[in-house]
């Protein structure tokens, strides 16, 4: 991130900042982050290196005890200013192609249910969230977080249906899209008695050279570390987070 994308940043989240400080009943010890800017910093330098707790106190000179109070304060205050807001305005107008994909990432494994979570693509146990972009790159919604072992098509539909007459892009992963919405493109998919034909293999890579933007939106998201490494917090705050890195990238790119 910038110098001059960080200091907007700063003035965006200053005003509920502010607003929390000046709330409370009685303030204690001064903090050894006093300013809004360093304490952003200190999330951002999380998210970006994944780094243990212990470690980011010691470069910021805190307690891990304070590290974790500290993420507890700034995040919905991030999230207030910085998530992904549902646009209940889209129109096809305003949207004219939009891409869908999961991002999928390696959690720990966990002590109990572990067949939930395990994805049979991955072999490993992951979570998943579907990200839907506009062509111009700006991440329209964000899906909820779901175990490693749904679907993608079954996320795609617990969501809110995208605009009819936009052209939807996917990747065979979302395979039954087109029998809910009109106006889905997905790759035609082989099988031992039916190859693909010439035409049909021209389609499948127009699509994927189309469909590439939304990979690479996912891969900046997963420039941040916390998002690309195995996960090793509680799964309660990860959509939360999946939401404000979201945000984030949107900010930097002034959408």
């Amino acid at each position: 991130m910038r110098l001059e994308t960080f200091d907007k940043l700063v003035q965006k989240v200053r005003p509920v900042f502010e607003k929390l400080e000046a709330s409370k009943l009685r303030h204690g010890r001064r903090s050894h982050l006093p300013t809004l800017e360093d304490k952003l910093l200190c999330v951002l330098v999380y998210y970006r290196t994944y780094i243990s707790h212990v470690f980011l106190g010691y470069l910021f000179n805190l307690h891990n005890a304070n590290i974790c109070r500290l993420l507890r304060k700034m995040e919905p205050l991030l999230a207030k200013k910085i998530s992904i807001k549902k646009d209940r305005t889209l129109t096809p107008d305003k949207v004219l192609r939009i891409l869908a994909d999961v991002s999928e990432q390696p959690t720990q494994r966990p002590s109990k249910k572990q067949k939930k979570s395990y994805s049979g693509k991955k072999k490993r146990h992951t979570i998943k969230t579907e990200i839907v972009i506009r062509e111009d790159g700006r991440i329209l919604s964000v899906s909820k977080s779901h175990k490693g072992r749904v679907h993608d098509f079954k996320i795609r539909k617990g969501e809110k249906p995208l605009p009819k007459e936009s052209l939807k892009l996917a990747d065979s992963g979302y395979q039954g899209w087109q029998k809910l919405q009109s106006n889905v493109m997905i790759p035609y998919k082989k099988s031992r008695k039916r190859p693909l034909t010439k035409e049909q293999k021209d389609h499948n890579r127009k699509l994927a050279s189309i469909r590439m933007k939304v990979e690479h939106k996912i891969r900046e998201i997963k420039v941040f570390k916390i998002m690309a490494e195995v996960y090793r917090n509680f799964q309660k705050k990860y959509n939360l987070r999946f939401n404000i890195i979201s945000g984030l990238i949107n900010f930097k790119y002034a959408f």
